[in-house]
């Protein structure tokens, strides 16, 4: 009996140890395999450089990562933010990240200072800047700012009103031009006729403010606003921006091709969840509250859907008119953005164009045509 039981022992073992070599032999294999889902391949890190910190502007890349859609891609996408003291084409210049979200206006004189990168997914199709008045004050269109205090962030903020009031036959010695700062109280308190919004947040903030006089929030009708949409000096904004020299590693630019690919999934479901959208942002440390979180990526959703050819595509006519505004309009110190046309590389849809291509095929609605906003409620502070 006893030669049997030393047997079986023996069999047994060499059984545990044939299982635990098969085990590692396919983790290996799995460490390797380049071609499978998400969950069995090695994932190459990227570094994206927001131009804030979190917040909704930003809601698609937020998405992107809690949703896993690049890591569908193969991308271990990392975000950093932004703050008053990072310009994000510099961190793109200086290799500190691989992609870099910025308005096309202020990387157009990036470009000519000697940059190399080129904006490979117009993620904004619309501007979101406006220039807002009580309507007490009368201002309905950029010829009533004559006479008025206009306010103005500046830092490359300022050409959409620049342009807007040139159009108008409005000069700058016909304002007085105010230093805006980054919040609404200036305009609120009346040092500021008509002051610098972005549909997205500083137009609701005075909508989360008390009129003294009511005792309630303001509200649309309060206001008048100038949309530079309208007026026809939009100027193009938040763009996705990469190393003009790396795009011709064809590593790189299929890379550049998934990571468009899996910030536009994004931004699809930022569009088709924005409740659930709003939170991924919070969760992520934006500091804003619920209703204006809510608030902001209601607005952004508009800003990209419905999208005329494809969300993240360059239109020509609007590159064209954001040159000619940067090469025409000058500002208080009499200088304009460029002084010559960019270079052809400032701008590309190849890798856009492929990620909608793929995503199509996928059967992802990549235009939009249905999309309706919400009607968001906002709360005192935005609460």
């Amino acid at each position: 009996m006893k030669p049997t039981s030393n047997r079986r022992r023996r069999g047994a073992i060499v059984a545990v140890l044939a299982l635990v070599l098969a085990a590692v032999l396919a983790a290996c294999g799995s460490s390797n395999d380049d071609s499978g889902a998400s969950g069995s391949k090695k994932l190459t890190p990227v570094k994206l450089q927001l131009q804030w910190v979190a917040q909704a502007q930003f809601a698609g890349y937020y998405a992107a990562v809690a949703k896993g859609y690049y890591k569908d891609e193969g991308l271990d996408v990392q975000i950093v933010e932004g703050g008053p003291d990072i310009v994000p084409i510099d961190a793109l210049s200086a290799g500190d990240v691989d992609y870099a979200i910025s308005w096309v206006p202020k990387v157009l004189g990036s470009i000519e200072a000697g940059a190399k990168v080129t904006d490979v997914a117009q993620v904004f199709e619309r501007s979101a800047t406006t220039q807002i008045s009580f309507k007490d004050k009368g201002i309905a269109g950029p010829a009533d700012l004559k006479g008025k205090k206009v306010g103005s962030w500046g830092y490359g903020n300022e050409w959409e009103l620049f342009a807007g009031m040139q159009k108008a036959g409005v000069t700058l010695k016909d304002i007085s031009l105010v230093q805006q700062a980054f919040d609404m109280n200036g305009f609120l308190a009346g040092d500021i006729d008509a002051a610098q919004a972005m549909t997205y947040n500083e137009y609701a903030q005075v909508l989360e403010t008390k009129n003294p006089k009511t005792g309630k929030l303001y509200t649309p009708d309060d206001l008048n606003v100038i949309n530079w949409n309208d007026v026809g000096t939009s100027m193009l904004q938040d763009a996705i921006w990469a190393p003009t020299d790396k795009l011709s590693d064809s590593k790189f630019a299929d890379e550049t091709v998934k990571f468009i690919k899996g910030s536009i999934k994004g931004w699809v479901y930022v569009r088709d969840h924005p409740e659930d959208a709003a939170k991924i942002v919070t969760s992520a440390g934006s500091k804003l509250g619920e209703s204006h979180q809510l608030w902001m990526t209601n607005e952004v959703n508009k800003l990209i859907w419905p999208s005329t050819g494809g969300a993240g595509m360059i239109d020509e006519n609007a590159w064209k008119q954001t040159v000619d505004i940067a090469l025409g309009t000058k500002n208080d110190q009499g200088k304009t953005i460029i002084t010559k046309a960019p270079p052809s590389t400032a701008y590309s849809n190849e890798y856009v164009q492929k990620a909608l291509d793929e995503l199509k095929a996928e059967g992802v609605d990549v235009m939009g045509t249905g999309f309706k906003p919400m009607d968001v409620t906002l709360k005192e502070g935005g609460a």
